[in-house]
């Protein structure tokens, strides 16, 4: 639908260039495609896409955007995986503008660097690098950190994270602002730091950190164990999480966009300074899940994370997921960040010539870095070529010796046919860079044999904690429509991301239902920790949380499939 076909749009934009300049309100098709397509799935028209430099211009351009009846769509990173930080094809009936935060990243250690204050921008690389001189850590350290995600961006999907020990990503702190029954713009300032009360006032303040000590409330209990560690213990007929659990749902916390977030408080964790890391090698499953059972239900503490992947998973990291492989491995998450912006936009530009593609840039970096020698460990090769199935275990290392005798006596059992290596420093980096690799992997696969396949099925899924027969086994009538599958996922919470590529002519929305129907016949939860975004359908549930949230249909109108009209008509 084009914008002219609603109302005033000259006046709005003027109205939005007089407050956020002119080079920071986009509106060529080439200049907002980056960001009105997501990162795998949803694409959209927008009006415009609003660079807000600070958060006193950010509220007054929403006062603009509703005062003109727009939808708003609220944009860190893009980095999500479901395309439920842009706009889709759902009908509209108004325009769509992006307010995209990423100017405005300012990071505030409070309570002695035991919680942060990040804003609207700020990125999980950014406030892992903060908080390294402090010997601390965020919720997330690697995983969507390596792409540049935003910590409100995880904390409005409840993103899960690989740390076994510490649950969803949570608060119940953050300052934001809401359209009311009366589609009035409120601010609400639920922080627990005293600001004042004047809008304009108080978000100035958050952003220049002007406040004392007595003005913040204090901490909580510092501690490396979170409730969801006892949770993830239990051996439950129920998933440990999954995006619509109500108990991770609180304002800014599985929000999806329907609230425009300022900032967030969010805790900070003692960072183990030394770790042990030990690579699993099996071909059988139920080793694995015998291997799960017993450290879930062990008195010592449990590992910092258990990553799964197979075999297939780490072939095509190896071929496709080199450069996400040695970007991090050489430069680190702040290069890869800008790597992931950088072939966003240039898929997007060279997207509009037939003769380069929409992914021009993964064909080039697919090039560059197959001239790139192998630089994965040879003992990690070798475990890949003996075992179908792999687990990466993580140990503060005060769990070293006890978790090695425990390994050894369990591969020592009668009947055992896995082993495991206790991995150097470099292959401890390596086998977590080769894990969290594989999703780019996947996609870089799918878009260099888009001529040749039917794109992509992908799953975030949370199984349930008891469910043995934990690796899915597909049944002939759909096995038959897929080219390649790749599992990997975080093993102890049994939380597993399984992504396929359909074969050239399969009908891909047809195949998922058949997919999600095996998946919640078994008592599954699907989304676990990506959110609904444009591909899945939000329970009523959490229709509710969203409508409580947005009662005139604002902010992300259409997420989760819900409707795009305002007032929910």
């Amino acid at each position: 639908m084009h914008s002219n076909e609603f109302r005033g749009t000259g006046a709005t934009l003027k109205a939005l260039v007089d407050i956020l300049g002119k080079a920071h309100v986009l509106t060529s098709a080439r200049a907002t495609g980056p960001y009105a397509r997501g990162n795998r799935f949803g694409s959209g028209k927008v009006l415009a896409v609003l660079r807000p430099g600070n958060l006193v211009d950010m509220w007054r351009a929403l006062q603009v955007c509703v005062d003109k009846d727009l939808i708003v769509i609220p944009q860190a990173a893009n980095t999500g995986l479901t395309g439920g930080s842009g706009p889709g094809q759902q009908g509209y009936d108004r325009d769509v503008v992006i307010m995209s935060t990423m100017r405005i990243n300012q990071i505030h250690l409070i309570n002695d660097a035991r919680e942060a204050v990040c804003l609207a921008g700020s990125r999980l690389y950014e406030l892992e690098d903060t908080l390294a001189p402090h010997g601390r850590e965020p919720h997330s350290v690697i995983g969507s950190t390596s792409i540049g995600a935003s910590v409100i961006g995880g904390i409005a999907n409840n993103s899960g994270g690989s740390q076994v020990r510490k649950g969803p990503a949570f608060t119940e702190h953050a300052i934001f602002a809401r359209v009311n029954e009366d589609k009035k713009v409120e601010l609400v300032n639920h922080l627990g730091i005293e600001l004042g009360d004047d809008p304009a006032q108080v978000l100035d303040r958050l952003q220049r950190g002007d406040w004392s000590d007595a003005d913040v409330t204090p901490p909580p209990t510092d501690s490396l164990n979170m409730p969801y560690a006892e949770h993830v213990r239990e051996i439950a007929d129920s998933p440990a999480r999954y995006n619509a659990d109500p108990k991770f749902l609180y304002e800014a916390s599985g929000s999806a966009g329907k609230i425009l977030v300022f900032a967030v408080r969010t805790r900070t964790f003692p960072k183990d300074e030394h770790t042990t890391t030990f690579y699993i090698g099996t071909n059988d499953p139920a080793e694995l899940e015998d291997l799960r059972r017993a450290v879930l239900a062990s008195d010592n503490q449990l590992p910092i994370s258990g990553e799964y992947l197979d075999r297939t998973t780490f072939d095509l990291a190896e071929k496709y997921g080199k450069d996400t492989y040695v970007a991090m491995k050489y430069a680190g998450s702040n290069l890869l960040g800008k790597m992931f912006s950088l072939k966003t936009w240039a898929n997007g530009v060279f997207g509009k010539f037939k003769v380069f593609g929409p992914t021009f840039a993964d064909t080039i970096s697919q090039k560059i870095f197959g001239l790139v020698p192998a630089k994965l460990p040879k003992r990690l090769v070798d475990i890949r070529d003996r075992y179908e199935h792999h687990l990466i275990m993580e140990v503060g290392n005060a769990q070293k010796q006890e978790t090695e005798q425990f390994l050894t006596a369990f591969f020592a059992e009668p009947g055992r046919g896995g082993g495991f290596l206790l991995c150097t420093e470099d292959e401890a980096e390596s086998a977590m860079l080769q894990r969290f690799g594989a999703a780019s992997a996947m996609g870089r696969y799918n878009n260099l044999n888009r001529e040749k396949v039917g794109g992509m099925v992908t799953f975030d899924v949370a199984l349930r904690r008891d469910d043995y027969d934990w690796l899915e086994v597909l049944p002939p009538e759909i096995k038959d429509q897929i080219e390649v599958s790749v599992y990997y996922g975080h093993f102890f919470c049994h939380v597993m991301h399984q992504n396929h590529v359909a074969k050239k002519g399969v009908d891909t929305a047809k195949l998922k239902e058949q997919m999600t129907k095996l998946l919640t016949d078994r008592g599954a939860a699907i989304p676990a920790e990506h959110n609904y975004g444009r591909i899945y359908e939000a329970p009523e549930s959490l229709e509710s949380f969203y409508k409580e949230l947005d009662p005139c249909n604002v902010f992300n109108a259409g997420v989760g499939n819900t409707s795009p009209r305002r007032n929910w008509a």
